[in-house]
């Protein structure tokens, strides 16, 4: 698995990944480990791939190229991920040294999570819940990583953001988004759009119905 794990970073080099930080973390953290023993042999290849309740683990290029963006903004710190999934993202922004707080709304995806953490010894913190509400109690965050669709940002998280944190969700219709950055200044929010991609509907309050 070693050997495909680094076949993998080659080829987010080749897709122009070039964060040495974000390369060294997908070194590190063991993607077969967040997949099923069954499908473990799809774990390096670059696409999203299923893990049940209509979720997916997204592809190693989409990872990367969100983790990129965060990174080159917002580098340390407090990092709350919405959707936890398969527990991957947050696996990656743990290996780059964050605190890292995530939300799952899939309860079933939730507790898988948390053992996996566990098992694994990482300091990851996560709760089950509406994710488009973020976690005001342990707010302000240097950065907000939301890992599926939304029609618009969601306002509770605007406003869990530090100054000069960073923002990273993708916006949209179903099945084709707008990877969005949004950094909170000191009277503003400065906003930047890049890539297309395709993420799973962003499901809660302030998000899809």
């Amino acid at each position: 698995m070693t050997f495909r794990r680094r076949e993998m970073v080659e080829k987010l080099k080749l897709n122009g990944i070039a964060d040495s930080r974000v390369l060294a973390a997908f070194l590190k953290v063991e993607r077969h480990r967040f997949f099923d023993r069954e499908s473990q042999e799809y774990a390096y290849e670059d696409r999203a791939y299923p893990i049940g309740y209509g979720q997916t683990i997204s592809q190693p290029y989409t990872v990367a190229c969100m983790t990129s963006l965060l990174v080159e903004r917002s580098p340390a710190g407090k990092v709350l991920e919405i959707g936890t999934g398969s527990g991957y993202q947050a696996a990656i922004l743990d290996a780059l040294g964050y605190r890292v707080y995530t939300v799952e709304r899939i309860s079933a995806l939730y507790e898988k999570a948390e053992m996996l953490f566990s098992i694994l010894e990482l300091s990851i913190t996560c709760r089950s819940g509406d994710g488009t509400l973020g976690w005001p109690e342990e707010a302000p965050f240097n950065g907000i990583m939301v890992t599926a669709g939304a029609p618009h940002c969601p306002d509770s998280l605007l406003g869990q953001l530090a100054l000069d944190g960073s923002l990273v969700v993708p916006i949209g219709e179903h099945g084709l988004q707008k990877m969005t950055v949004f950094q909170r200044k000191k009277d503003r929010f400065e906003k930047e759009v890049f890539n297309d991609f395709a993420f799973v509907p962003l499901i809660g309050r302030e998000g899809w119905n």
